[in-house]
């Protein structure tokens, strides 16, 4: 079998296999991610534009590399993954007063 090119659209099977993951995981993902919209064909036939191969790889990156939970990782790709969702440690100020031994 000839290898795809990148541009090309892959099926929902394609996708798992290339994630590791099954088919219903990538049906789940598009409930939980609105972003994630594949053209669907007759009889509901998924298809993944390059542009969902890359939310897919990145989403996967972030649940299984990262350990994002799915909220989270919904979260990230919404507020752009700019801003850091962490809480803030607050820096003690520092004295201006000297201590003499």
């Amino acid at each position: 079998m000839r290898e795809k090119s990148a541009d090309a659209f892959r099926n929902i099977g394609e996708m798992a296999e290339a994630l590791g993951v099954r088919t219903h995981i990538l049906r789940y993902w598009e409930e939980q991610f609105p972003m994630l919209r594949p053209l669907t064909r007759a009889g509901g036939r998924r298809l993944y534009r390059p542009e969902d191969v890359a939310l897919l790889h990145t989403i996967h990156r972030l649940l299984y590399a990262e350990g994002y939970t799915v909220k989270g990782a919904r979260r990230f790709l919404t507020e752009g993954g700019a801003q850091d969702t962490r809480p803030k440690t607050p820096v003690p100020e520092q004295s201006s007063v000297a201590v003499f031994d």
